[in-house]
């Protein structure tokens, strides 16, 4: 709720600013060259991590070369590591591009990769209004950084 009624919203682009979080407060799990992989603080499933060019851009059609193939490796790359820690049954992968079409923060792309599981969407979401997530983001963070490969 505090990010919600604007309590926690951070001075700045959150997109930008992850990257050079202090490594205990970063919710970072992977960094390349161009982009980085980094947990959703609001996640819609456990696991559930956005692919980010470091470089502040909004549209898709603004990538690089470099950086939209670097964008599409780290999204195979974290579909691999979300299978080998939690086995989800399929993934939602996409990228809301412009805040019309759903985009929490509009002005820098991301990719969403969420892992889905048979059930994983209940009555919670539509009549209590709330998400149940049964794993802390620390956790899931801890087991992503475990099982990625070293760069």
């Amino acid at each position: 709720m505090a990010y919600i009624t604007g309590e926690a919203r951070p001075e700045g682009c959150p997109f930008c600013l992850a990257p050079g979080l202090p490594e205990q407060d970063s919710l970072v799990v992977a960094r390349g060259d161009l982009v980085f992989t980094v947990l959703n603080l609001y996640p819609y499933n456990p696991g559930h991590l956005m692919v980010c060019p470091y470089r502040h851009v909004a549209d898709y059609t603004e990538l690089t070369e470099e950086e939209t193939v670097e964008v599409a490796a780290y999204t195979r790359l974290a579909m691999r590591v979300i299978r080998s820690i939690s086995s989800p049954h399929g993934f939602n992968i996409g990228m809301n591009q412009g805040a019309i079409a759903g985009a929490g923060i509009a002005a820098h792309l991301h990719q969403h990769i969420v892992p889905r599981w048979g059930g994983d969407a209940n009555f919670m979401p539509v009549i209590g209004r709330t998400k149940v997530l049964p794993q802390l983001l620390t956790d899931t963070r801890d087991m992503l950084l475990k099982a990625w490969p070293a760069a």
